[in-house]
């Protein structure tokens, strides 16, 4: 009994260690997003002093290129074997990690050679192929972990558990970005230089930018090590042209368990033929819309509608992350209890009640901690939600799962770049100085980007509740292999 025991604690301990390994894979993806979303816009409009419409271009440029990348790569990582014994996704995994780590450092640094006399449109030429390089990388990356979920686990209720662990990483890459950040803040605050310039953004804190962005890619890169050591990809044996031609060999009518596992095959044209795909995609876009720009624009509220000291741009976040992560423990068991649908309902309720608290109290102060804990934790729920959501779609048709995810993140990056180029070009200040105007504008950015997309996100959920996720069996026995036969 106590060798049985022993091995069980084993192979206890080694699931959770798989796991742990697999989670940490999206890390440094997940830190370089913390500051892509929640720090270029403040950075180069309040730091490097870009026009609100240059500061739109650059982030835009790198959503049409994310978005552009990711079904490219999901298509190239479904049909490619890998790079010899190592897995097709882990092969992509490490390509993309090389690439975010060779440019994301020259985003957040001022441009080589420039001054401040330097037109804004050379240093847009200049940063603009390093943002190219991070997003390919950062796409390939993504779709590449994302993928890996349903191949390595098959249960629905595993699928949360995985997700759940991916998403209390990312948290934990956001709570790192936002500590170390607050900490280059106070020693900056401590330090001998002048307290008016210290209280306000500007190009003083370009050093700070800087050393975060490395900070962030030295912790990243250990992570990934950890990754690709202790996350096994089983090389599987996928059905190629070649192996179409034999089936013209094959017998007229063949065993029944030969041709249950062909008539499974879905390729990449079928699922644009299934209704389910367009619901997950368009709840999976209003996810994101929800998250990424609340993200992005809730330093612009704190700074320039509640008129708070910058410290608050690191403390705020941290604790919408921390509260997410704590939130992020108790996904499973309520979504086992209530479903995900409901779970994912919840998750806008608690939106939806952070935006209605914004929209009435325009003068929050420090109240804006406990709005700040309701929109951490449904934007946790809902993310959560949501990528499981497309974990269940794909099912078992892992041979396609890539394009889906690239597929799905391709509404997402369009979706979120067009949303702030629209934000930023309605803006009504035009110069580097934020005008009165800036206090109601962020105001009002803030309840859109969170209530009003939230409501969007229910009526999605409605037709998912209405038409339940799954797949068409005509699209089934429309593959060619079938079609041989």
């Amino acid at each position: 009994r106590g060798p049985g025991l022993s091995l069980h604690f084993i192979g206890t301990l080694s699931d959770i260690v798989v796991r742990l390994s697999y989670a940490v894979g999206h890390f440094l993806n997940d830190l370089c997003a913390s500051m892509w979303f929640t720090y270029l816009l403040v950075y180069y409009h309040s730091v490097l002093g870009f026009q609100n419409t240059y500061a739109g271009v650059l982030l835009l440029v790198g959503q049409i290129a994310d978005g552009v990348c990711t079904p490219l790569i999901g298509y190239e990582s479904d049909r490619t074997p890998g790079c010899g014994t190592y897995g097709k996704r882990k092969t992509w995994h490490l390509v993309g990690t090389v690439s975010v780590l060779m440019s994301f450092a020259f985003i957040f640094n001022q441009c080589l050679g420039c001054d401040q006399y330097t037109s804004q449109w050379v240093s847009l030429t200049y940063f603009i192929p390093f943002i190219i390089i991070f997003q390919f990388g950062w796409a390939a990356t993504q779709i590449s972990h994302l993928s890996l979920i349903p191949e390595l686990v098959s249960c629905e209720h595993a699928k949360v558990e995985l997700t759940a662990y991916r998403y209390a990483f990312t948290v934990m890459a956001n709570i790192t970005v936002y500590a170390v950040a607050y900490l280059l803040f106070h020693f900056q605050t401590g330090s001998d230089q002048d307290p008016s310039l210290t209280e306000t953004l500007g190009p003083i804190d370009i050093p700070i930018f800087r050393n975060l962005s490395l900070i962030v890619l030295g912790i990243g890169a250990l992570s990934s090590v950890l990754f690709h050591l202790g996350t096994r990809e089983e090389k599987r044996e996928e059905e190629d042209d070649e192996e179409e031609e034999k089936g013209e060999r094959r017998p007229l009518i063949p065993r029944p368990q030969a041709a249950a596992p062909v008539q499974s095959l879905l390729r990449w044209k079928c699922w644009l033929k299934q209704p389910s795909f367009y619901q997950v995609a368009f709840l999976y876009m209003s996810t994101r819309l929800i998250v990424n720009v609340s993200q992005t624009y809730n330093l612009m509220y704190l700074t320039n509608t509640l008129m708070l000291p910058k410290k608050y741009i690191a403390t705020i976040p941290l604790v919408m992350y921390v509260s997410g992560f704590a939130s992020s423990f108790i996904m499973k068991p309520i979504s086992k209890l209530i479903g995900k649908c409901m779970t994912y309902f919840v998750g806008l309720l608690l939106i939806m009640a952070f935006s209605y608290w914004v929209l009435i109290d325009d003068q929050m102060g420090d109240r804006i901690y406990g709005a700040s804990v309701l929109l951490g934790v449904g934007s946790a729920t809902i993310l959560v939600m949501s990528l499981s959501m497309t974990a269940d779609l794909i099912g078992d048709q892992t041979q396609s799962g890539a394009f889906v995810y690239g597929a799905m993140s391709f509404t997402d990056k369009v979706a979120n770049g067009v949303a702030v180029m629209m934000i930023q070009t309605l803006h009504p200040c035009h110069s580097q100085v934020c005008c009165p105007a800036c206090v109601w504008y962020y105001h009002y950015v803030m309840v859109i980007a969170t209530g009003g997309v939230a409501v969007i996100a229910a009526l999605s959920l409605c037709t998912i509740l209405v038409w339940p996720i799954r797949i068409t069996p005509e699209a089934l026995y429309r593959h060619p292999l079938v079609a041989r036969l």
